[in-house]
């Protein structure tokens, strides 16, 4: 992760020095001579740590500590005292100041708490995506045809070596299942797994949602954005709907796959990144390659591995275990206790086509649960339109 620091020192050279010692270390600098200078950094959210001296020209380093405590993100403080103020640090780590450093600075130290800094807000922006995004109660349910099983083969294998995936097949299949699940048998799996849904997204907001923003980078842009990019550093990136991205939009895609490297919206400075990148997509791509509306280079470039998941119709025979799976996710969710599905409920189930897939079964299983008061869910708790398939 790239972490930008603010320097607030009132002397340039020693800012000059330690700025000019963040960059050799991979981190973005801003420098700050006063208070009022650091506070219109701040305004923007530009900073992601501050290197925070005591005495300025305009007034203590204490005031901003107090305002920064009640900031929303609050950004790390690493406070700068002179020798022997012991009291003052004393009381910036009371504020709330991650850590303190005693002129002269020490270069090894000043890095060090710079990096731990860095950690936190790393931490922090995990945990903030986390509580956003939108995460699947459901869990990759193999099933015995043959088919899942080469799938899964390939998905371990992918997994291992950090290449790309392309992951198809029709709606409700399972491909975000697929992609979190091949994360989670991944060397990334205590790093980020980010999904975002590319169809989701208007054309003019994707491209700061994927690489983020500079303040002042487009009209409403006051403060700096990390891009989801930026976020998954170490760790996964899932491009749901991959199909529906613009061409300009797939050689920037295409372009940080190739380099590992990318700027932000309205930036300058290229930030590397190590982000394994798993795309899905419900649509035919080579039909779009011949229409001129995905790139066939990108395409080459995501589908190092390519896993299909066949439609529910196609792996009739997995269906008893896919039910009973949703069906122990219900009654750990709310706290029922019924036992299974009768073989001739299963036998309904099996009849029908299924044309939304996996994601249409669990409701199914779901609406069952709700109206099962026995120990079985039977034939009567299913839908009419299954039911009827019985007769």
């Amino acid at each position: 992760m790239t972490a930008t620091v603010l320097i607030v020192d009132d002397e340039e050279t020693a800012r000059n020095f330690i700025s000019e010692a963040l960059t050799d270390s991979g981190y973005e600098a801003i420098e700050a001579g006063t208070l009022e200078e650091a506070n219109e950094v701040i305004d923007t959210a530009a900073a992601d740590i501050v290197l925070l001296d005591v005495m300025l020209p305009d007034g203590s380093g204490l005031s901003l500590l107090d305002r920064l405590s009640i900031e929303n993100p609050r950004p790390p403080v690493i406070l700068i005292t002179a020798f022997g103020e012991v009291d003052t640090a004393v009381e910036a780590m009371k504020k709330g100041a991650l850590d303190f450093l005693q002129k002269p600075l020490d270069l090894e130290r000043l890095l060090q708490a710079v990096e731990h800094s860095s950690e936190v807000v790393s931490l922090r922006r995990e945990l903030d995506l986390l509580r956003r995004s939108s995460t699947s109660d459901t869990e990759m349910v193999i099933g015995d045809t043959q088919t899942m099983q080469q799938v899964m083969h390939e998905a371990e294998r992918a997994a291992s070596a950090a290449v790309s995936v392309l992951i198809t097949g029709e709606t409700g299949t399972g491909k975000e299942v697929l992609a979190r699940t091949i994360h989670n048998i991944s060397p990334r799996a205590d790093k980020p797994f980010i999904p975002i849904n590319c169809a989701a997204l208007p054309d003019t907001m994707i491209e700061s949602e994927l690489f983020g923003h500079e303040a002042g980078a487009f009209t409403g842009a006051q403060k700096k954005k990390p891009g989801l990019i930026e976020i998954a550093d170490g760790g996964i990136l899932f491009l749901d709907e991959i199909s529906s991205t613009k061409p300009e939009m797939q050689a920037k895609l295409l372009r940080m796959l190739d380099e590992h490297k990318f700027r932000r919206v309205g930036g300058v400075k290229e930030i590397a990144v190590d982000v394994q990148i798993l795309a899905a997509s419900n649509r035919d791509l080579p039909a779009m390659i011949s229409d001129g509306e995905f790139r066939e280079d990108l395409y080459y470039r995501l589908k190092v591995v390519d896993l299909h998941l066949p439609p529910l119709r196609e792996r009739i025979g997995d269906i008893p275990a896919l039910a009973g799976n949703f069906l122990r996710q219900i009654n750990m969710r709310v706290g029922s206790n019924i036992e299974g599905i009768t073989p001739r409920a299963i036998e309904a189930l099996k009849a029908h086509s299924w044309p939304g897939n996996i994601r249409e079964l669990r409701h199914v299983i779901e609406r069952a649960s709700l109206f099962c008061d026995e120990e079985m869910i039977d034939l009567a708790h299913l839908p009419p339109d299954i039911r009827a398939q019985t007769k």
